[in-house]
């Protein structure tokens, strides 16, 4: 009975490698389209193209929307990055273990071939997911101090008490300004 147990979920484990293994390479790719979508807005901000400052151009489309819907409005734009770098370890962690059985059993058979074949696949996938996380993990951190001071400065453009100095100031008061005319 408890050999069919452990056969069974030794099975079922092996049913997901190739899921995992597909979900890892897309958190991947994934990882350098958002790092190149957030060099290129990196780009516009420094050039003080209203299309780098999202919140701002979304409060320029519609003056109505509050504080709360702007910053609602910044955490769904960041949601799918929050959950490639937190999703992005775990599918590395599981896309290790699920080879480390096999392993395990090729060398207690001796095959050491078929113990680095399942190793290399095991290492390689923890790797790329580690390199996703990281990537989606900076993204995130500093899109959300970019939309930070975006908030702030949309809040000080209703109040009127602008500060000055920011690329992110100056991108925001000339969407208002234009919004204004």
């Amino acid at each position: 009975m408890q050999a069919s147990i452990e056969t069974l979920l030794y099975q079922a484990s092996q049913v997901f490698m190739l899921p995992v293994l597909l979900a890892v390479i897309g958190l991947f790719l994934y990882a350098f389209y958002a790092l190149g979508a957030f060099l290129w807005q990196a780009r516009q901000r420094r050039a003080g193209d209203p299309a780098g400052f999202d919140l701002g151009a979304a409060w320029k489309d519609d003056r109505r929307l509050t504080p709360t819907e702007l910053e609602t409005l910044a955490f769904k734009r960041l949601e799918v990055l929050r959950i490639a770098t937190r999703v992005a370890p775990m599918l590395g962690l599981v896309a290790t273990m699920i080879p480390m059985g096999p392993a395990l059993t090729a060398l207690a058979d001796g095959q050491l071939s078929d113990v680095s074949a399942n190793l290399t696949v095991a290492f390689s996938a923890v790797i790329l997911a580690l390199i996703a996380a990281s990537l989606t993990y900076l993204v995130v951190n500093v899109r959300r101090r970019w939309y930070a001071e975006e908030l702030l400065e949309i809040e000080r453009c209703r109040t009127g008490r602008a500060a000055t100095g920011s690329g992110a100031v100056e991108a925001v008061h000339g969407l208002a300004q234009e919004s204004a005319e």
